[in-house]
């Protein structure tokens, strides 16, 4: 813990600057701190503020003066993106992160929660995967360059907390999904594609839908509200050097997962899986026991999560963020 700094509830005028405030993590940090009161939220899209410019930035923090930053701001992909264009998602983020961070700290920021991701632990880690697990074994291939960066952005909170002494943290959520995800074709992960596979046979009348890989590894999947609810909590109840997992301990194969889906879709036809398309990781599983030990838990459940998602999808599909 930061010497001299005890966690605390936030006081509900503290100006909050939520970075990437419109992406599915910090639109729902948005409705969940609005809701929780908060009345001096503050938000900029990227034509206001292109968090790459790093003289905007430090230019922006400097004026705005907030008391608690989230960074919430990453370029993100399914499997295929991250496959794809690694050299972006490793220079993207890190120039996002070490900008924003830096542009904190020179602001005396004192309150930071820098936002990662389930996949900073080793392919192979033991499950479920402790918070010690960082850095002892190799990547998943497929996003390896986006969790290096994220990775960097851990080391840079605990470095600034050792060599600053300011009581910033870390969370690292597992599989995230709800209203306001990505559903690109290409760019999406597994539930978005999943929501509009089966969204789309049951359109046109198909009685097959083709998913990637084998369907048999295990996803823990946690609703962006619930993530929310997580994050004002770690705010006010904890302090640490450790990055924090945030998840509901518990996972199911991407088969089972499937047929959540498809049911709350109302499709009734067979699924076919290609196994020659890639499976990722074989299971990702969190151990959030420090988050539990300090009194938060999920309050919705999966199978409730996925058919208010597809209920918001099939509402919004003519506009939705693809």
């Amino acid at each position: 813990m930061s010497d001299s700094y005890l966690p605390k509830p936030l006081d509900r005028s503290e100006i909050v600057y939520i970075a990437g405030h419109r992406g599915l993590v910090g639109s729902a940090l948005w409705r969940h701190f609005e809701s929780q009161g908060f009345s001096n939220l503050v938000g900029r899209s990227r034509s206001e503020l292109d968090l790459l410019d790093r003289p905007a930035v430090f230019g922006f923090l400097e004026h705005t003066k907030p008391g608690v930053v989230v960074v919430a701001a990453a370029k993100v992909g399914g499997i295929l993106a991250n496959s794809t264009y690694p050299a972006d998602f490793l220079s993207e983020n890190l120039q996002i992160q070490v900008n924003l961070l830096d542009a904190a700290l020179a602001a005396r920021v004192p309150r930071l929660l820098f936002l990662g991701s389930s996949c900073i632990y080793p392919k192979f880690a033991a499950q479920p995967i402790s918070e010690s697990a960082l850095l002892t074994g190799r990547l998943e291939p497929t996003n390896d360059a986006y969790a290096i960066a994220k990775i960097a952005g851990i080391l840079q909170v605990q470095s600034v907390r050792r060599q600053h002494n300011l009581p910033w943290i870390s969370a690292m959520p597992t599989n995230l999904y709800g209203p306001g995800d990505n559903f690109s074709p290409t760019g999406s992960h597994v539930l978005p594609a999943l929501m509009m596979r089966y969204s789309d046979a049951v359109r046109t009348g198909s009685t097959n839908v083709t998913n990637w890989g084998s369907g048999s590894p295990r996803r823990e999947f946690l609703h962006v509200d619930d993530m929310a609810s997580a994050c004002l909590h770690l705010l006010e109840k904890f302090d640490g050097p450790t990055q924090v997992n945030v998840g509901t301990g518990e996972d199911q194969t991407i088969a089972e997962i499937a047929n959540v889906v498809a049911d709350a879709v109302g499709y009734s036809g067979g699924t076919t899986w290609d196994s020659s398309k890639p499976d990722g990781t074989p299971q990702k599983l969190l151990d959030v026991s420090t988050l539990r030990s300090s009194g938060w838990s999920p309050s919705i459940s999966l199978a409730d999560g996925i058919a208010s998602t597809v209920a918001w999808y099939q509402a919004n599909s003519d506009s939705v963020r693809a």
